[in-house]
Formats: structure tokens, sequence, C-alpha cells
């Protein structure tokens, strides 16, 4: 069994593995970050540390919306860095066996950001692998842009 925390933006649901997941807050002030790729919102100070954060609609090609009140950040952790993902809500952490997930390559081969599909009696889950959200170019661009000036 494995467990994923269940997220939810407008009608699509996604799942993260519960082990990258370090917590969820409450949405806060974004504070822009200039120079950054296009799919960071800006950054967020949690408990002392920067954070950028990640605006997953745009990689999921969802309608763009201010932040509301009721919106959380999923605080995890890719191998390079901490991120903050803006979501509508999180459901909770849900296990899943392997007869319950579709291999992304057996829906549609080289699909970039999903690892798989879990079937619910309730519709379907993507399986988001946040290793691989950003691209080379985009995580290059993010570490450029919270680089401070002086240690350029």
């Amino acid at each position: 069994m494995k467990e994923y925390v269940v997220i939810g933006l407008d009608e699509l649901r996604i799942a993260l593995r519960l082990s990258v997941v370090d917590r969820v807050i409450r949405a806060i002030y974004v504070s822009p970050l200039p120079d950054a790729p296009e799919i960071v919102s800006g950054v967020v100070n949690v408990q002392g540390r920067v954070i950028p954060v990640v605006n997953i609609r745009r990689r999921f090609r969802l309608a763009n919306r201010p932040t509301i009140l009721t919106d959380r950040l999923v605080i995890a952790h890719t191998a390079q860095r901490p991120v903050a993902l803006v979501v509508d809500a999180v459901s909770g952490v849900l296990e899943y066996s392997e007869p319950d997930i579709i291999d992304a390559d057996d829906i549609l081969p080289g699909l970039a950001y999903v690892d798989g599909v879990a079937k619910r009696k309730d519709g379907l889950i993507l399986i988001h692998d946040l290793g691989r959200f950003l691209s080379l170019d985009e995580e290059s661009a993010l570490e450029r842009a919270m680089t401070p000036a002086g240690g350029r």
C-alpha cells in the first residue's frame, strides 16, 4: 500500500506521495519573485524559510484565479528544494494498492508530470510526480531567481 495526499483544483483531483508532503497551511500572502519562471507565483515565508510558490493550475492548464481565504498551501519538497503548491482543498490521506493504480505509460507514454491514475468509485485521481514538476529550464531559472544578488 502506498499513501498519498489528495488535493483538489476545481474538479481535478491530484495525489502526491505522502513522503514528499511536509505540511498543509492556510493560504498566505505571496511576495512576487522577479525573474522567476512563469509557473512560480512568488515566495512565502514559512517559519523563517523562504519557499517558492508553484502555481500548479498553470501546469494542468486550468483557469488562473486569485488565491482566496479558503485555499491551502501544500508545503512539499523535491530533491532540489521545498516548494509550496496553492490548492483549492486537501481531501486527506488515502492508501492505494497496485491494482488500484494505472501506470501513466499504459495510458499515454511520455506524460511529463503524471506517474499514474488511481481508480476510485467516485472518479479518477491523477498521481503527480513532484520530482519532475519543474523542467530543467524552470529549475535553473528558479535557482537564479532565488539566489541573493550578492551570491551571483
